[in-house]
């Protein structure tokens, strides 16, 4: 459990060059959106899609008692219509970004929430995978972190990845103002900070009490270890159901689903799952964890498996 694995450079120096390319293309995303209604067109009408929008504009124009209305009406359809089409081109590079930050953070949260269950159910042929799965773990502040960023950027109003945050999208909008007292801007962030809060403090108390342990025959770390991730487990289980509302569902705040929670549950675990057993025999491969064995491998695969089915 004291194998310490050194990143080789080879490695580092093929991470760090697909980050100088995604931020090579991030910022040209930034850099090709348009700026204003008439480049957003522009760039519409260079992908042909002006016929499909001009298709539509065109069938409610079909009334002749109430010409001037229709034209008014018509006007104020085409004025929504080219804001909504510049800001969906500059929502490109904003969800650029957003998909893979929380693509991510899910991954180390599914982990975690693995680990909690290991810890909780106190399982002992998972024993000897807990440092990688600490180790996959140490991403989840970082990656909390990217993901407050781009929504407190989107509080900002430097995009328009929620609709629900834009004033005027919301007085013009039954169903956004019947929803104002859970969707606003303060109990937003103050739901996530107590999301993030929770997860990462479980996170570095159980890693400190498991460094411990190695070095304890003190039965009580095993007991407390116990009990914060019973505890965490019933934290997880709310954080990640109204997490999910928050930080995904609410994009599109006109649909909901009860399920959802679970469905981005089901996503992160398998995701988790996946990256402990890629590490694994990663590191097996490099004569590391010397009492990892196929049986372990096969159980990874069971859990991602089971979840697969009910997802």
């Amino acid at each position: 459990m004291n194998e310490k694995y050194i990143v080789s450079k080879q490695i580092k120096i093929l991470a760090i060059s697909f980050m100088l390319i995604g931020l090579v293309g991030i910022v040209y995303g930034f850099v090709s959106a348009p700026s204003n209604i008439e480049e957003a067109k522009e760039i519409a009408a260079s992908k042909s899609h002006d016929s499909e929008h001009e298709d539509s504009e065109h069938e409610d124009s079909e009334h002749e008692d109430s010409e001037h209305s229709n034209k008014e009406s018509e006007a104020n359809h085409e004025v929504d219509h080219d804001k909504h089409l510049l800001n969906q081109l500059q929502n490109k590079p904003w969800a650029s970004i957003y998909v893979p930050a929380l693509f991510f953070m899910l991954i180390s949260l599914g982990v975690l929430a693995f680990y909690a269950i290991q810890r909780a159910s106190q399982a002992g042929w998972s024993i000897v995978l807990y440092r990688v799965m600490e180790g996959i773990t140490g991403y989840l502040l970082l990656g909390c972190i990217s993901v407050l960023i781009i929504l407190l950027m989107s509080g900002l109003h430097f995009n328009h990845l929620f609709i629900w945050m834009d004033p005027d999208v919301v007085a013009h909008d039954e169903i956004i103002r019947n929803k104002t007292s859970y969707l606003n801007l303060p109990f937003f962030f103050i739901r996530a900070i107590i999301y993030v809060s929770g997860w990462v403090l479980y996170r570095n108390i159980s890693r400190k009490l498991s460094i411990e342990q190695d070095n304890s025959t003190d039965i009580n770390i095993h007991k407390k270890l116990f009990k914060f991730s019973a505890g965490f487990l019933a934290f997880f289980l709310i954080s990640e159901s109204m997490m999910s509302w928050d930080w995904i569902m609410s994009i599109d705040p006109h649909w909901f689903s009860t399920l959802f929670g679970w469905y981005v549950f089901a996503g992160a675990w398998v995701s988790g799952v996946t990256t402990i057993a890629i590490i694994t025999i990663y590191l097996k491969s490099k004569n590391y964890l010397k009492f990892v064995n196929v049986s372990h491998i096969h159980d990874l695969a069971k859990f991602m498996f089971a979840i697969s089915i009910f997802w």
